[in-house]
């Protein structure tokens, strides 16, 4: 592995993922909020509160003293339509993509300030293993960067992070990734949004969120 896939996820890699983000999502056309994002069933709106919802949800399990670790904390989940997705938070529809994306940055930076306070001991449920912050901060991340990426299919945008953000993601949550490829395709392909050449794409897929030491 190289230097880059060995150093830890961090909260400043999460800011700079929620950042990246949100500049991309400013450059979107204003009416362009109701179309599908990418091969998603929801709308590009719905969406960006999905990924807000993620972030906002991952803060809360480490910001418990001692987290349930089989289950959730209890917030309620609604979804305004039937087919979209069922969160906590939803943007006030009156304060238009401004507002949206001021919501996607604030669930952000709520998760960068737990995982900057939590104890290392702390682990917060998850379904694909009991996360401590760096996991925590990493699965907000893979989030981040595959959501924008099907955000920009739905808007007609530009997308491509950083490859050692991707590298460092895919270190800690998909260790049995392939290192010899480029890691944003990687990360694409082991989310089953892209090809990989010379390898099926995954029908399921899921992380390993919790430490492996």
């Amino acid at each position: 592995m190289t230097e880059s896939e060995l150093s830890p996820v961090t909260a400043d890699d999460l800011d700079e993922a929620v950042r990246l983000a949100v500049g991309a999502l400013r450059e979107a056309p204003e009416t362009a909020w109701d179309r599908k994002a990418g091969t998603l069933q929801w709308t590009c709106w719905e969406t960006v509160e999905h990924l807000a919802d993620d972030l906002f949800a991952y803060a809360a399990q480490l910001g418990l003293r001692m987290p349930p670790l089989d289950t959730y904390v209890p917030f309620i989940l609604e979804s305004r339509r039937p087919e979209g997705p069922a969160n906590t938070i939803h943007a006030d529809p009156k304060a238009g993509p401004v507002g949206l994306l001021q919501v996607l940055e604030s669930c952000g930076a709520m998760l960068s300030a737990m995982v900057r306070t939590a104890p290392p001991e702390v682990r917060a449920h998850h379904g694909f293993g009991a996360a401590d912050a760096e996991g925590s901060a990493a699965m907000g991340i893979v989030e981040t960067l595959v959501h924008t990426h099907d955000l920009a299919d739905g808007l007609g945008l530009g997308w491509a992070p950083p490859a050692g953000m991707c590298a460092r993601v895919l270190a800690r949550l998909f260790p049995d990734a392939p290192r010899d490829k480029d890691p944003w395709t990687t990360l694409l392909w082991v989310t089953g949004r892209a090809d990989l050449p010379g390898r099926e794409r995954p029908v399921k897929w899921r992380w390993y969120s919790a430490p492996r030491s």
